[in-house]
């Protein structure tokens, strides 16, 4: 496998230089700030991902602010009291997008943040804890105890709510075949996120770099070149 040293060579000449690509790093949220997450804001993330799976993300911005009120703030505890009218009644409610799977999502998803907050403390003491070296296992619960959280989905929470992870995304897919992984060109089969798994965890070993910037800069080394506008621009899921 090629060393990360020789990745990280190619994407500081893509943009500019050392300095450059550091410019373009954020830092994944520590363990501290991770703990501090509110029960409720990590159901309105999951919420969020899951609705933007196969959809414009740019409507689902648009339209949060309904979101919010429709589902209550996503305060897991009042949500599961509600009735089944009271979710019945959202299929039809114009301050969302009225996509009854993904809407009656939101009610499993809130009583599997209130399982995790009971055997943890909370969802986001939970995710403290869970290592980085291990995304595989997390993605895998997130699959079978969530609703749609399953796939890219799943990647997708977890690097919005800042745990420290990588993305298979297209061209992170790319810089790990031409690294000589032997992969899929989607990474879609649990061979292949092991696969992935390992040589994430080979190169944080060598370079100390949190996961994270591992999988930023493997983005950024190869593929269509952006420019630190366009990459601003462009969704987290690219990186």
């Amino acid at each position: 496998m090629t060393s990360f040293k020789v990745i990280r060579a190619r994407a500081e000449k893509r943009k500019g230089g050392p300095k450059a690509l550091e410019k373009l790093l954020r830092p994944p949220a520590d363990a501290k700030a991770l703990a501090k997450l509110c029960d409720d804001r990590v159901l309105a993330e999951m919420t969020r991902r899951v609705f933007c799976a196969g959809f414009a993300w740019s409507v689902i911005d648009a339209k949060w602010e309904g979101f919010e009120q429709a589902f209550l703030g996503f305060q897991p505890a009042k949500l599961a009291f509600k009735s089944d009218e009271f979710w019945e009644k959202l299929t039809s409610d114009t301050r969302i997008v009225r996509n009854g799977a993904k809407i009656m999502s939101v009610r499993d998803n809130g009583r599997f943040v209130q399982e995790i907050a009971r055997e943890h403390g909370s969802f986001g003491k939970f995710l403290a804890a869970w290592p980085s070296s291990d995304e595989v296992g997390l993605l895998d619960l997130l699959t079978k105890r969530g609703s749609r959280l399953g796939g890219n989905t799943g990647q997708m929470l977890l690097r919005f709510l800042g745990w420290d992870g990588f993305v298979t995304s297209r061209d992170v897919v790319a810089c790990l075949r031409d690294a000589g992984l032997d992969i899929a060109e989607e990474v879609k089969s649990k061979r292949d996120l092991a696969k992935v798994q390992a040589q994430f965890n080979a190169w944080a070993e060598e370079t100390g770099l949190s996961y994270l910037h591992l999988s930023r800069i493997c983005a950024m080394s190869i593929g269509e070149n952006h420019t630190p506008e366009e990459i601003v621009e462009r969704t987290r899921s690219d990186y």
